[in-house]
């Protein structure tokens, strides 16, 4: 049974981390696979999981990354997490 994608995906890609949670993020506002062998078909409660647990990952790992260079430019704690917890690139 050949797929339609098969030559498309058939090389293995490394994705960037932020590239990886893009395509995961569209994945799951379409709640369906958006690239790949599964292209077009519904996520599975565990594939939303999985996404949703990457995403929060990555989230976790923007957010203690900023932390600490809050923390190494000499800011107080206080103002370190305030940092940590602002979206987008820190100013």
């Amino acid at each position: 049974m050949a797929n339609k994608n098969s030559d498309k995906y058939k090389e293995r890609r490394w994705s960037v981390p932020s590239k990886r949670a893009k395509g995961y993020a569209d994945d799951l506002r379409a709640k369906v696979h958006t690239y790949g062998k599964k292209e077009g078909e519904e996520l599975t409660n565990k594939e939303f999981a999985l996404r949703m647990g990457y995403l929060q990952a990555q989230n976790d790992n923007a957010g203690i990354y900023k932390y600490k260079k809050a923390l190494a430019e000499g800011k107080s704690k206080e103002q370190a997490v305030k940092i940590s917890r602002q979206r987008g690139k820190a100013s």
